[in-house]
């Protein structure tokens, strides 16, 4: 159970004004990764940089940053000088207020002591590690580039750099992974003393090289492996004083990821980068997923939008659920959480304990089942 002060803190993070920046540069493609990255194309990366400093530049200022989230792709693979470049111009064109958190993810192989410290003085308080497990024979099925010896290595170099908040990632339920080497990864996570772990299952995304594979005939992770990896990491994580706020994000008090908790109390954000998408007054848009196509529409004047739709009365209301539903502290019942109750299918989710209202809120009390819940709330017809 997340512990009143981080629920209050959780639920401030939707007044937060946020940026998100894509860097979609990658050593290499991930077979399960269906994100806007690239691998090969390190000779367009200060071609970029400039773009994306043009973008950033070229946006209308809001108001000062309180958190922003530099993802990837591998934004750390493009180094610290093109990455203060950035947050230099987000500085000069929007302004990042002095207690913001600003995220770099990163993965191991990228960092050792010097680098990890170039980071922290260009002004990054968060790294998110890309560790996805500590068992060699996994990340090597995972098509990661690392070792578990990196990834403690790596560790170590931020935890020592000065960084507020240090956080992993971790993927559970690939084919190739044992409960033994799922519970030696998150032991081993505890053991090194992050603020924040995040774990993910492994999910066959459409048209990756893993979904590519696995209509060829390999295997596809299990939904009840994947269930009970999900309850180990939950009970473990809980055990070593991780709180969980979120379906998949652990944290210790104070250390929650408030970019992404922002997002999740529908809060508005800027996106910079191609592929990233924002929220702005109702507003949401997608740049352009294409690398190309973004270079060319940014240093032509054009701008990176390929999509803008409003998102109003009750498409609002579910989005606003929708995202809040995640947290493990819910959301405010509001219209939408009403409707869900009374319908047929809230009903007997209420009734089998998935659902239930405490206090003003709705909350999932059965974590696993949240993509049910959401696909019931996406169904809902407006009230009349």
């Amino acid at each position: 159970m997340i512990s009143s002060a981080s629920a209050a803190s959780v639920e401030a993070a939707a007044d937060l004004a946020s940026a998100y920046v894509h860097i979609p540069f990658c050593a290499r493609i991930c077979p399960y990764c269906d994100f806007t990255v690239v691998a090969g194309r390190d000779d367009v990366v200060d071609r970029y940089v400039a773009a994306l400093v043009r973008d950033i530049e070229s946006t209308p200022p809001w108001r000062a940053l309180d958190a922003v989230f530099v993802g990837g792709g591998t934004p750390s693979r493009i180094g610290s000088t093109r990455l203060s470049t950035i947050l230099q111009a987000i500085r000069a064109s929007h302004g990042i207020v002095e207690s913001a958190e600003v995220t770099l993810e990163a993965n191991p192989e990228d960092l050792d002591h010097k680098t990890a410290s170039d980071l922290a003085s260009i002004g990054f308080t968060r790294v998110s590690l890309g560790v996805q497990s500590f068992d060699d024979q996994v990340l090597g099925a995972l098509g990661r580039v690392h070792t578990a010896a990196q990834a403690v290595a790596a560790t170590e170099a931020v935890l020592s750099a000065g960084f507020e908040s240090v956080s992993f990632d971790l993927i559970f339920g690939s084919p190739a992974e044992t409960t033994e080497s799922w519970r030696a990864s998150l032991q081993t996570a505890s053991d090194l003393g992050p603020q924040h772990v995040s774990t993910y299952s492994l999910t066959v995304e459409p048209a990756t090289v893993l979904w590519k594979e696995v209509r060829r005939g390999a295997p596809e992770p299990d939904a009840d492996v994947q269930a009970d990896r999900w309850e180990m990491a939950s009970n473990l994580l809980g055990q070593a004083g991780y709180e969980r706020y979120e379906v998949s994000n652990f944290a210790r008090p104070g250390h929650h990821c408030r970019y992404n908790a922002a997002v999740w109390g529908h809060a508005d954000y800027l996106a910079f980068g191609v592929g990233a998408h924002g929220f702005r007054g109702g507003m949401r848009t997608a740049n352009v997923r294409r690398l190309d196509t973004y270079l060319d529409r940014v240093e032509q004047g054009i701008g990176p939008v390929q999509t803008a739709d409003l998102i109003d009365g009750w498409a609002s209301e579910i989005e606003r659920l929708f995202v809040g539903l995640r947290r493990t502290n819910g959301a405010e019942i509001g219209v939408g959480g009403q409707a869900l109750m009374a319908s047929t299918a809230g009903t007997r989710l209420a009734d089998h304990g998935v659902i239930a209202i405490q206090g003003s809120r709705l909350v999932i009390t059965r974590p696993l089942l949240t993509d049910e819940v959401l696909r019931t709330l996406l169904a809902l017809d407006a009230p009349a």
